[in-house]
């Protein structure tokens, strides 16, 4: 899940790698993007202060947090243990 709005530059830079590392998995991966303008309670119920934020789930389970704007290259390093 990508935390972002409407209004924040580095939500916007990321965007791309977050997409590109969806289509290299297509059908095991899928990216959700929230607005939290749009949508307080769920950032919310997960703590979410700051934008961007990425949320890894797996099977129901948030299991990786990255707070801030980062590389393609840091994203799937984080994310490598659970994509696998």
């Amino acid at each position: 899940v990508d935390f972002w709005a409407p209004w924040c530059k580095p939500c916007d830079a990321i965007e791309p790698h977050l997409a590109e590392i969806t289509e290299k998995r297509e059908g095991s991966v899928r990216l959700v993007r929230m607005n939290v303008d749009e949508n307080l309670a769920v950032p919310g119920r997960y703590d979410v202060l700051s934008l961007p934020t990425v949320m890894l789930f797996r099977d129901g389970d948030k299991r990786v947090t990255v707070l801030g704007a980062h590389s393609r290259a840091h994203y799937e390093k984080a994310f490598a243990p659970f994509l696998a």
